[in-house]
């Protein structure tokens, strides 16, 4: 079994945090009646056009495996 990585150092919290508003971002702007619509690049197929902040937030994946965490954390309590 690998051993877990545990870090309370203030650039590893920010780091989760930043993934967080990544996801709040990409999310929040498909809300409401005057909720703007999202363009997203699949590695394959033709590019998705989409209003629905669920579809979004299942495709949105970060680079930095920190971030990336933050972000699938909101999923998570989302759901």
């Amino acid at each position: 079994m690998a051993a877990k990585q545990v870090s309370f150092a203030a650039d590893n919290r920010e780091k989760l945090l930043r993934g967080v508003n990544h996801m709040a971002n990409a999310v929040k702007i498909t809300l409401g009646p005057k909720g703007r619509n999202v363009l997203i690049d699949k590695s394959f197929g033709a590019p998705l056009v989409t209003k629905d902040g669920v579809t979004v937030a299942k495709e949105v994946e970060l680079q930095d495996k920190l971030e990336n965490m933050g972000a699938q954390m909101v999923k998570e309590v989302a759901s």
